[in-house]
């Protein structure tokens, strides 16, 4: 199994195994590799298995992600490469194990925050200086903190719980799926959700879902608490501080 190595200068803080779900990156504290760094957004990105290889995923994030030195917005990794986020790499390592799992229950120290908030280069001095103006300092900025999930209600899913973090979520039996259906009968791909600038749309696939009871007759924005019904699944949209 690939893992994920958190290094500060020379020191390694964590080990993650990457399995067959993401793993999230950022300074919020539920994310699998929580960083505790000024530059870093309160979700910034996410690796994940992709057709045979590790895919690492920008969310939106205000300083960027780097890999080799190069700021990207999606792309494949493999064996060696680094992944530069904030002041803190990541090494890509398809050759070891994870000496911890995910959810061991002890965290590796993080560096203090007032050690990590010099960035590098003088463009990205700047994106600190502009994530100042906008209140990034604040342990939890409200314009960034809130991230859309859903919540698992009834059903047989993979998880309890999901990080819509990318522009189009799959629900669906499908390996590529976001929201895994487990059954012999679940569809390859039951209904979809796209992140529109104005919010998030349900949309129908090979079933037709139903939002607070009432079948959709297209794409239907969903709001904080909506209820969604598909194949079987009965999840609850939400957003998280």
């Amino acid at each position: 199994m690939s893992r994920l190595v958190l290094k500060f200068d020379d020191a390694i803080l964590k080990e993650i195994p990457v399995g067959s779900r993401p793993v999230s990156i950022g300074r919020a504290p539920d994310n699998d590799i929580a960083i505790d760094n000024l530059a870093v957004s309160n979700y910034h990105a996410r690796v994940y298995p992709e057709a045979g290889r590790l895919v690492i995923e920008d969310l939106n994030s205000l300083n960027g992600t780097f890999v080799n030195e190069q700021r990207v917005e999606r792309a494949a990794v493999c064996d060696g490469d680094s992944i530069l986020i904030g002041k803190h790499r990541i090494m890509v390592d398809e050759a070891h194990d994870a000496a911890l799992p995910v959810d061991a229950g002890r965290k590796a120290a993080a560096p203090k925050v007032e050690e990590t908030v010099v960035l590098d280069t003088k463009e990205r001095r700047e994106m600190l200086q502009q994530a100042v103006a906008v209140g990034e300092r604040s342990p939890l900025a409200p314009a960034r903190a809130r991230v859309a999930t859903l919540a698992v209600l009834g059903g047989k899913t993979d998880q309890k719980e999901y990080l819509l973090a990318s522009k189009l979520v799959v629900i669906g039996k499908s390996e590529m799926a976001t929201v895994r259906l487990r059954g012999w009968f679940a569809p390859q791909v039951a209904a979809q959700i796209n992140k529109r600038e104005d919010g998030y749309y349900l949309g129908r696939a090979d079933r037709v879902p139903k939002v607070n009871g009432q079948p959709i007759t297209g794409p239907t924005r969903l709001s904080d608490g909506d209820l969604i019904e598909v194949a079987g699944v009965r999840l609850s949209f939400l957003y998280r501080d």
